[in-house]
């Protein structure tokens, strides 16, 4: 377990040393945003897994993003009422037919009991479609 959040801290802190590309006025720009303490990485753009998991960058038109979400949760007292934290991975999916080109958009997760919620907004703060969780666990 201690493993597994060294290499999420490596890997997003080598993900931050990179700066981000300058965004594609063609394309529409997707960020992601979540709460300290959680992770949330850009995995697939219409069923095709990224290179950098920081942003989306799409073409306008309809899309399918998919993005993990990872958080900790506490797993409840045991017998001797101690319980350790548990990292949960959340995989979700949003779909948005009206993606515009040179618009930025933001993806927003956040944990929900034992599950993640997930929403995309547009510039004005907007909301243009629910994530869909397709699965959650300690994986």
């Amino acid at each position: 377990m201690r493993i597994l959040c060294l290499l999420c801290a490596v890997l997003v802190l080598g993900a931050c040393a990179s700066p981000l590309p300058s965004p594609d006025p063609s394309q529409a720009w997707v960020e992601l945003r979540s709460n300290a303490g959680t992770l949330l990485m850009a995995d697939r753009l219409d069923g095709r897994r990224l290179n950098d998991g920081r942003y989306f960058q799409v073409p306008a038109g309809a899309h399918e993003l998919q993005a993990r979400f990872q958080f900790e949760v506490n797993s409840g007292g045991g017998l001797d009422g101690i319980s350790e934290p548990r990292q949960m991975t959340c995989e979700m999916r949003l779909r948005y037919d009206n993606f515009v080109a040179g618009q930025r958009y933001r993806l927003e997760a956040r944990p929900f009991v034992m599950k993640a919620q997930a929403w995309l907004y547009d510039e004005q703060r907007n909301v243009l479609a629910r994530g869909k969780v397709l699965r959650c666990g300690t994986f």
